[in-house]
């Protein structure tokens, strides 16, 4: 059984970093494209970040371009959120996934999901 166990979400101010992990068990995680997705209550659930089983090759939301980066270890088999320059506006519920397939920006794309870490900056 896959899963997925987020952690690293918290209380941080505006301009302020956090780093979210995604710990994998189950799967042969070195296989695997990963993405990070964010959700507010009311809305559906948004792309942030995806990157692919070889680690060069990433993708962002246009909102995150150049504060969010995504990275990968292989041998501990966890996906990295680094979130730095937050803004208000990053507030959120964070969710890691394995990728499957169709459009990596899409949250139907992906088949398993960890249960989230709550990311809150204030203002």
């Amino acid at each position: 059984q896959v899963q997925l166990v987020e952690s690293g979400g918290g209380l941080v101010q505006a301009g302020g970093s956090l780093r979210l992990s995604c710990a994998v068990s189950g799967r042969t995680f070195s296989s695997y494209s990963m993405g990070w997705f964010r959700q507010t209550p009311g809305k559906e659930r948004e792309f942030v970040a995806r990157i692919s089983w070889s680690p060069g090759n990433t993708q962002y939301a246009d909102s995150v371009k150049g504060r969010f980066t995504i990275s990968r270890d292989n041998a501990k088999n966890t996906v990295y959120l680094q979130m730095n320059s937050l803004k208000p506006e990053d507030t959120a519920v964070y969710y890691c996934a394995v990728y499957s397939t169709g459009t990596p920006r899409t949250a139907t794309s992906y088949d398993y999901w960890g249960q989230g870490t709550q990311v809150t900056v204030s203002s």
